[in-house]
């Protein structure tokens, strides 16, 4: 067992090491942070979604947004769009699962925020309708995937795809990315 536990760590940091490398995904980590900053400065929000173990991270990174990272500062606007859970149940009898995240960026999101979609494989129907919406809306959309980037690829503003296909691996490289992108927007802003 304790092989099976240095190669599953191995597989971990090889993804970590593989983004290290990859400058035009750096670059793209850089643009996320500016904008999230520039979004805070103009009283605007960052809204999250994902299913599942995404929906976790999604609110983790929310919550050291709204909470905080490192410094005790005032709270930011960020938001996991999933917490509700009555909203989520009723709106996914009435109306199909695929709406849940759709009709909540329409009742929440305005023109300027940013709506990070959270999927390893970048096609969970319901993102890529929240994303559609956020569109119409003037919300710019951040897709968080795994290598290929799914359907999200195509709808996303800004694409950051971890160079995996293992679910367990392109999850931990969203949190560690997830981490940078709060860290460097507290860092800058306060």
């Amino acid at each position: 067992m304790n092989n099976k536990i240095k190669d599953i760590l191995q597989r971990s940091i090889s993804v970590k090491e593989t983004i290290l490398e990859d400058r035009e995904l750096l670059a793209r980590i850089q643009e996320v942070v500016l904008l999230s900053v520039k979004a805070f400065q103009n009283d605007k929000k960052l809204l999250f979604c994902g299913n599942g173990g995404s929906a976790a991270d999604a609110q983790h990174i929310a919550a050291e947004l709204s909470g905080r990272f490192y410094l005790d500062r005032r709270p930011l606007f960020a938001e996991a769009l999933h917490v509700n859970s009555s909203y989520l149940t009723s709106v996914a009898n009435d109306y199909g699962y695929d709406e849940v995240y759709a009709r909540m960026v329409m009742a929440k999101a305005r023109k300027g925020d940013i709506l990070f979609g959270l999927s390893t494989s970048g096609n969970s129907p319901n993102i890529l309708k929240a994303f559609e919406q956020a569109r119409k809306q003037g919300v710019l959309t951040i897709g968080m995937t795994g290598q290929s980037g799914g359907k999200l690829k195509d709808v996303s503003d800004i694409l950051l795809n971890i160079p995996s296909e293992d679910t367990p691996r392109i999850q931990e490289a969203h949190i560690t990315i997830g981490h940078i992108i709060c860290e460097l927007t507290e860092a800058t802003l306060f």
